[in-house]
Parts: structure tokens; C-alpha cells; sequence
């Protein structure tokens, strides 16, 4: 066995490890990529970035999800479709064969990192792979030591990760495998080459850590002017990271934080894009980000010249970027901000019925936290013909082992100490649902949500909604009035009230799974039909 580079405290030998190739230790990214290359694990982009593909999953694969069901955290776990149970004996018969596989590979590839920004609160992790590229996007996406740091540096997580390792085991739903086991602080992941199952089996350890210590792990994007700091929760294509990304106000991070004693802090070392349909003019800086090397880009497809052709989706719709952090020049240099003064929740409401901004009560917020809602519009799916409500509970359900009435008490309690407001802004249609309506311009939410932020909707006049309850302001600057309450702008009101009627009884529906978890005003705080 050769090794390079220095191994730190924590020998490979601790984890059962006995390799039979050359132990690559915490490389830094140029080197990481100079042997990608050379192991023709992927290309450089015109631009120097490094291009990969992971087949034929290209997302993650939530079915292959699975925790050991041990007695340290089973009374903590929330079991069900989304937390699937496995026993020790189908863990460690995994284990074994990841183990034996990756001590066979000819590399190995050792990152010793950390998740989370906050010094009292960083888990340190460490990534074994036997891919350069997947180290590189493990650099890439977790807090890197220091020197000295690394000196004495000891994993409570580790991860091993065997990406072209596919099991033949009948207590699995397919080859594919990503199984915790947090007795003992393990991760192997088998048969998947998308990186993002690295990054996001971490961040579920941290959403059943953080929370025993009073500390509210939230899948948002954050940004700050250094006094006024917002947090925004949101679903995929409801606008978390274009809106958070502001000339006036730094980014602390784009997807994973924290809320604790000392304000927010983000998980994460670096961002993890959607690049599908990317251009410089709507979002010049993680375009920039595209044309550095340092970055992976996955499943993006390269014309003759080597550009990327970002509304190419021949592989995937889910095409995605990761680089350092320190790509964005417009960042806190900590990535850390202060108490959230509001929170922002982004829904991309398709039936055109929600308010394009609406002002929150606290158990209002509780409710829409658990809900997590937005809408799929028409043409997106084969059958889809009309919009279609989807809820992801904490707006990251996949993620959060514990009951969301767990995280949504701890938004609320952070919200009464820090006297934070919670908003909800609509970023999809007015005037009528998807293909009768329009998409509200962005133009307009960027200045409804700057007059949220800068406290220019405190002391405007408001209209309470009469099915959902909350407050809809009667004027904004810089937007048409008759834009703000959705049911003028309906041509056929009866229309919009079946469609309103409609949406509330969803929401009811789909709320009845998490009702005896919550408190009876949070309850309450359901919408009404008319």
C-alpha cells in the first residue's frame, strides 16, 4: 500500500480498511482533477471546468434510502415511506462487501472535512471513494479544515462510498443502496454515481443531531447585509437560490443551514447548482462559477467547442454544478449571519390562488413549514393536464428523519425569541391558473420581497384572506396594487373560488398525516373552504 500526502490521526485501519492500492489523503482540488483526468473519469469543459457523468441515476434515489433501526435513535426516527427501517444484520452484511471492495481498488481517495460553519457546532466527517471526482465534489460541498485542524482531526460520520459497487441482496429495492447507520456514525453508499447522495445523507445526520441540542436544521438558502439576515425555504423551481442571490445582501449559503444560539450557519463549504436552462444575464455569478476549474458540472452536455449548453437535458433535466463557496464573491466570509428578522417561505402556486405576498402569524408559519407546498404545472409529466399540488413537509421532507412538528416547533420558538417575521411568497401565476394566467414577473417579487426585507410593508394597510387566514398587503411599492389580491384579478370569479376551495381541501388532506403531532393553533391555522 503506498499513500500520499499525510494521513491524519484517524488511520484507515480504524474502519476495517486494509488497502491493497495507493491512499490518496486530503488532496486539494487541482490535483484531485489532474488524476480525474488522467483515469478518464471525466473532461475539461473549454473554460477548465470538469465535466462527468454519473448514468443512469441521475437524481437521487429515495426507494434505496434506508436507517438501521437501532435503540439509540428508533423513538427519534419518524418510520414510514419516506424513513425506511433496515436491521443491523442486512447493515453490516453490506458493510462488509463495501468494504471488501473498496480495500481491493486500485486508489482510494480520503477527504477529512466538516459540516457546518459554526466552530461549536461542525461535525467533522470524512468521505472515502475510490472515484478523484467524487472527492473533489466532497472538497467541493463540505467545510475544509486547516492544517492544523487536520492534525488531530477525528470523523463522528464517515462515509463510504463504492459508487460502481451494485449489490444482489433481496432486502434491497434495487442495486442501489444508501443506508445510515448513526449507532455507528457510518454511511455506505453502493450502486449510484450522483454525487448529491453524498452531501444529503450528511445533511439528514445533521437534521437528527441538531435538533436534540436546540438547534433548527432547515433545508433554505440564507443572505444577509451584516444587521437585516433572511432565510428562504423552497422547492425545486420556486426561486430559494435566484432570489437569495442579491447585489444588495451577501450570501451565507444557497441550501443547508442552521438556526442556532448565534444566529444562522450554513452546513455546507460550497454550492450545489441547478444548471438547467443557466444563463449569464439572469444569474451572472453562478454562471461564472461554470468557467472555473474547481468545478464539477454533472450530466452537462458540451457542443464541438467544449461550451456547455445548458438548455441541453438529453441526460438529465437534473443537470448540476459544484464549486467552493469562495466562487461567489458576493458572500459573507464566515458563512454566518445573524437571527433571521423574517422568513421567507417560496411557493411556485400554480392554480394562481395564493396571494403573490402574504404576512404570516406564527402558527400560520408553523403550518406552512409543515406543509411545505408548490405545484407542478401541465406538460411537465406525461398525464399531467392541469396543476398539480405537491408537499414536501419542512420543504425538504426527504431529508428529516424526526417528525416535521419536531423542526416546525423549533422555527416558531426561534421566531417569538428573535421577533422574526414569516412571510409567503407566490412566484407562479395571477390572473388565472397555468395556461389561462401569467407567471408573476420576477421584477415585481424582487421588489415585494426588498419591501418585505427593508420593512416597507410594515405600516401598510392589510386584507385578512378568508380561507387561508393570513394577511395580504393592499399596497407595495413598485407593483400594481391590483396585482396583490389574486381574486381581482380573476376574470371568472366563481372560478377562482372553486380553484381556492379546491387548493384548501388539499392542503387539509394532505395536513391530516401530521395533525396529532402539532399543537391545536397550528391546527387551527388550516385553511377554510368558503
Amino acid at each position: 500500500m503506498a499513500e500520499t500526502s499525510t494521513p491524519t490521526s484517524t488511520p484507515l485501519t480504524t474502519h476495517g480498511l486494509s488497502p491493497r492500492g495507493e491512499v490518496h489523503w486530503n488532496l486539494d482540488t487541482d490535483v484531485l482533477l489532474d488524476i480525474s483526468i488522467a483515469r478518464n473519469e471525466g473532461v475539461l469543459s473549454a473554460h477548465g471546468a470538469l465535466v462527468t457523468e454519473t448514468g443512469e441515476r441521475t437524481g437521487r434515489s429515495p426507494n434505496d434510502k434506508f436507517i438501521v433501526e437501532e435503540e439509540s435513535t428508533s423513538n427519534d426516527v419518524n418510520w414510514g415511506d419516506v424513513n425506511i427501517s433496515t436491521d443491523l444484520a442486512t447493515f453490516e452484511r453490506l458493510r462488509a462487501q463495501v468494504i471488501d471492495y473498496l480495500s481491493e481498488q486500485e486508489h482510494l481517495f480520503v477527504q477529512d472535512l466538516a459540516c457546518g460553519a459554526e466552530p461549536s457546532e461542525a461535525l467533522p466527517i470524512r468521505v472515502i471513494t475510490h472515484n478523484a471526482w467524487h472527492s473533489t465534489f466532497a472538497r467541493n460541498m463540505f467545510v475544509r479544515p486547516s492544517v492544523e485542524e487536520l492534525a488531530s482531526h477525528t470523523p463522528d460520520f464517515t462515509v463510504f462510498h463504492a459508487p460502481h459497487f451494485e449489490a444482489d441482496d433481496a432486502s434491497l429495492n434495487s442495486q442501489c443502496f444508501v443506508i445510515v447507520n448513526y449507532a455507528a456514525g457510518e454511511v455506505i453508499i453502493g450502486g449510484t454515481r450522483y454525487a448529491g447522495e453524498i452531501k444529503k445523507s450528511i445533511f439528514s445526520i445533521m437534521n437528527l443531531i441538531l435538533p436534540k441540542k436546540g438547534i433548527l436544521p432547515m433545508h433554505c438558502s440564507a443572505n444577509t447585509t451584516g444587521e437585516n439576515t433572511a432565510i428562504f425555504f423552497g422547492l425545486s423551481g420556486t426561486g430559494k437560490t435566484t432570489l437569495s442571490a442579491d447585489p444588495k445582501r451577501a450570501l451565507i449559503g444557497d441550501d443547508e443551514h442552521g438556526w442556532g444560539a448565534n444566529g444562522v450557519f450554513n452546513f455546507e463549504g460550497g454550492c450545489y447548482a441547478k444548471l438547467i436552462d443557466l444563463s449569464e444575464e439572469d444569474e451572472p455569478a453562478i454562471f461564472a462559477t461554470t468557467r472555473r476549474r474547481g468545478t464539477v458540472l454533472e450530466n452537462i452536455v458540451l457542443g464541438a467547442d467544449g461550451v456547455p449548453d445548458f438548455t441541453d437535458v438529453s441526460k438529465t433535466q437534473n443537470t448540476r454544478g459544484s464549486y467552493p463557496i469562495e466562487f461567489i464573491d458576493n458572500r459573507t466570509p464566515d458563512s454566518r449571519g445573524g437571527h433571521p428578522q423574517n422568513v421567507i417561505f417560496l411557493t411556485c402556486d400554480a392554480f394562481g390562488v395564493l396571494p403573490p405576498i402574504s404576512r404570516l402569524t406564527p402558527e400560520q408559519a408553523a403550518y406552512h413549514f409543515i406543509s411545505g407546498y408548490t405545484a407542478k404545472v401541465a406538460g411537465t409529466e406525461i398525464g399531467v393536464k392541469e396543476p398539480q399540488a405537491t408537499f414536501s413537509a419542512c420543504f425538504g421532507e426527504p431529508f428529516m428523519p424526526m417528525h416535521p412538528g419536531v423542526y416546525a416547533d423549533l422555527l416558531s420558538e426561534k421566531m417569538e425569541q428573535n421577533d422574526s417575521t414569516a412571510w409567503l411568497i407566490n412566484t407562479g401565476w395571477n390572473g388565472g391558473p397555468y395556461g389561462v394566467g401569467n407567471r408573476m414577473k420576477i421584477k415585481y417579487t424582487r421588489a415585494m420581497l426588498n419591501a418585505a426585507l427593508d420593512g416597507d410593508l410594515d405600516n401598510v394597510e392589510y386584507i385578512t384572506d378568508g380561507r387561508f387566514g393570513f394577511e395580504v398587503p393592499t399596497s407595495c411599492p413598485d407593483v400594481p396594487s391590483d396585482l396583490l389580491q389574486p381574486r381581482t384579478t380573476w376574470e371568472d370569479k366563481d372560478a377562482y373560488d372553486a380553484t381556492a376551495d379546491k387548493l384548501a381541501e388539499m392542503f387539509n388532506t394532505n395536513f391530516e398525516r401530521y395533525a396529532a403531532g402539532v399543537s391545536a393553533s397550528v391546527n387551527e391555522a388550516a385553511p377554510q373552504t368558503i
